[in-house]
């Protein structure tokens, strides 16, 4: 038994790439392969992302905002693990770091802090393994080694 996939018309495919982006802010790779999902010609899959970006639905660098923003805010996840997320994704990394002005330092430092004090406060053994099971939980977190001693230090 073959699986019959529904065909769409040009137009309602433009429709719902339309309202795939609308939904949440995408980047370029989400977007095309959303539209591998369709039996698209390349000249088509071109137009629709064409006008998906004239009319301001992709935006690359609104999605890298949003997504640095709300990984960091939501997740509290550092800058190597948004980075890399982003680059996975496609996204330039020319474009990555001018975006990351969506992080104000004080706040990533905070966020650090506030992680590293409940973190350690919930480890049991020596000082030494507290310290280094809580830099290596820290840079799983994405953040930076250098930072993570910093925060360590003044403990």
């Amino acid at each position: 038994m073959m699986e019959q996939k529904k065909s769409y018309t040009f137009l309602e495919i433009k429709q719902k790439m339309v309202n795939y982006c609308v939904y949440q802010d995408r980047c370029h790779q989400e977007v095309a392969q959303k539209m591998h999902d369709f039996l698209l010609i390349p000249e088509a899959k071109d137009e629709i992302l064409l006008y998906l970006m004239q009319e301001n639905y992709l935006n690359e660098e609104r999605f890298t905002r949003s997504y640095i923003r709300g990984k960091f805010n939501i997740k509290s996840w550092g800058r190597n693990k948004i980075r890399n997320h982003l680059k996975f994704k496609g996204v330039p990394e020319k474009l990555i770091n001018n975006c990351f002005d969506e992080i104000d330092d004080a706040d990533y430092e905070k966020t650090l802090k506030k992680l590293y004090e409940s973190y350690i406060s919930r480890q049991s053994g020596k000082a030494y393994q507290k310290k280094s099971k809580t830099i290596k939980y820290l840079m799983g977190r994405g953040f930076e080694y250098e930072e993570i001693l910093r925060v360590a230090e003044e403990e």
